[in-house]
């Protein structure tokens, strides 16, 4: 695998990066394929773009990979996506072994097919010891129905007594979402193009770094990976702050 140069690489990465993986349908469209064909391809640019982030030292990957409004789509496109989401699941347990990665998912999995939420919680059991990057998958996922859930529960254990209204705070709805350990991530990156969050990970994101570029995400490999860490090395993170200047 290639991408990037000896010296970027020496710096750190950014240790959660977020992707939305945007495009697949419009790479197959642009080759004169089925959209089926960006979604079969789009699986090896997660792989290669994972073992790279685990390579380099990123501690926490999360990608986008179906989200609530998803379920909009043609039925007939909706089954052929959990039957590549099934297969990725089993197929890529080698690549989870050998990186030592462990593999984790946020979102509405009850919603999934039962077949697919059974071999999600195999290859989660499988690398749950492993103490490489986190992998994570963010499925049925929707950043405003993670703070629609986390309000529900909040609310019943108000409703309990076990909660005081006066003692919430940010770290309290943290605890409700879907993952509370889940770091917030320093790097977003979207493919295709498109200028915006589309509804993912709308409370952890607020002080991320946005990276978006034109490459579709079928296309988008090692190289790509660099440049956005390039770019995200050039920013300035101030977090609503001031620059600090040396006196």
């Amino acid at each position: 695998m290639s991408g990037g140069n000896g010296a970027s690489r020496a710096q750190p990465p950014p240790a959660h990066v977020a992707i939305i993986m945007d495009g697949n349908g419009r790479w197959a469209q642009r080759q004169g394929l089925l959209r089926v064909a960006g979604h079969r391809r789009g699986i090896e640019s997660v792989r290669r773009v994972t073992e790279e982030c685990a390579r380099v030292g990123v501690s926490s990957l999360t990608l986008y990979a179906f989200s609530v409004e998803n379920w909009k789509r043609p039925k007939s496109e909706i089954r052929v996506l959990m039957n590549l989401l099934r297969r990725f699941l089993i197929d890529e347990r080698p690549t989870l072994r050998e990186n030592r990665i462990r593999l984790t998912s946020i979102g509405r999995i009850g919603d999934l097919p039962p077949e697919v939420v059974a071999e999600l919680r195999e290859s989660e059991r499988m690398s749950a010891a492993f103490d490489g990057m986190v992998l994570r998958l963010a499925l049925s996922y929707g950043g405003r129905a993670e703070i629609a859930d986390a309000v529900k529960r909040i609310a019943r254990e108000v409703a309990a007594g076990r909660l005081s209204p006066e003692a919430i705070d940010e770290e309290t709805v943290r605890a409700f979402l879907y993952d509370p350990v889940l770091p917030d991530p320093d790097l977003l990156i979207r493919t295709a193009g498109e200028m915006r969050f589309s509804n993912f990970l709308l409370w952890q994101a607020s002080y991320a770094e946005l990276y978006v570029t034109p490459v579709c995400w079928p296309e988008f490999r090692e190289a790509e990976l660099h440049q956005a860490f390039a770019e995200y090395r050039r920013r300035v993170r101030k977090f609503g702050g001031l620059k600090r200047v040396p006196v």
